[in-house]
């Protein structure tokens, strides 16, 4: 009864969350329907939501074509690449700044904080300069490195408060019991914050697999490009058969929200705990 009555209070927050999901939710509805309607279907005057007789064509004929197909391995190669080369970096650059003594730590956080202002697009041109005389264009260190140039300092950022929320005295007591500070590090703190640690995983990967701008600038050749910028291609290639790009469309999302599915207790513990530490 008391949860009955907390509902009944509460309705008109419960109806305005169901209307902001069911707003959210439309484009999404409206992807996946189009992705499985005909041509003809389409274009069709009044529009249909759902399809009555879905067409499975498009998505044999996509699910079976290689350059598709590469497309998917280029951003599991990039986003996987990511997020190990930023959690690698972040982990102990986040740790020194939370226990060491480190001169300069404030001016190293602030440039960090400093750097989420900016848009990513001031960088694009100088990181192809700099990839173009050395001969990285169009590889994958080239967009692993730029997309971990931008994620970087978002990961040290949200890692810091997990890794002060742990207790020096745990790492100091276990330095005297014979254990080195790596050790202590490896087998004491680390395992303390794998929530902080899975949530920027997380948001590192969906940032590499999302990303657009470097895929753009960054490669040229269609062996080498992500599905964001191969999905961007085949708009212009297919802009009159939208039941292909939205079947591409809907491919591309499937891992993201696979992922965040999976690690969404992770994912609000981790943002909680960056949330409430300073």
């Amino acid at each position: 009864m008391k949860n009955f009555s907390f509902f009944r209070h509460q309705w008109h927050l419960t109806l305005l969350s169901a209307l902001l999901l069911f707003v959210f939710l439309i484009p999404l509805l409206w992807m996946v329907s189009t992705a499985l309607k005909s041509s003809s279907e389409i274009f069709s005057y009044p529009p249909k939501l759902i399809s009555l007789s879905p067409d499975w064509t498009i998505w044999s004929q996509i699910l079976t074509d290689p350059q598709i197909s590469r497309f998917f391995v280029n951003s599991m190669v990039v986003s996987f690449g990511t997020t190990f080369t930023t959690l690698c970096l972040s982990i102990p650059c986040a740790y020194g700044l939370a226990h060491l003594s480190i001169k300069g730590k404030t001016l190293i956080l602030g440039v960090s904080l400093s750097t989420l202002v900016f848009p990513a697009i001031m960088i694009a041109t100088p990181l192809y300069i700099v990839f173009g005389k050395l001969g990285m264009l169009n590889t994958y260190p080239a967009l692993i490195l730029a997309d971990t140039a931008i994620s970087l300092p978002f990961a040290i950022v949200m890692l810091r408060p997990s890794f002060r929320s742990v207790p020096k005295e745990l790492a100091e007591a276990a330095q005297i019991d014979g254990c080195g500070r790596w050790r202590a590090f490896w087998f004491i703190i680390l395992p303390l914050v794998v929530p902080g640690i899975l949530t920027v995983g997380v948001f590192t990967f969906l940032a590499g697999w999302g990303d657009l701008l470097m895929s753009l600038t960054l490669t040229t050749e269609d062996a080498m490009m992500p599905v964001t910028a191969g999905l961007f291609n085949y708009i212009g290639n297919n802009v009159s058969q939208w039941n292909r790009v939205m079947a591409l469309a809907t491919l591309q999302s499937i891992p993201p929200l696979l992922l965040f599915l999976v690690a969404q207790r992770y994912v609000v513990s981790g943002l909680t705990e960056a949330a409430v530490k300073h």
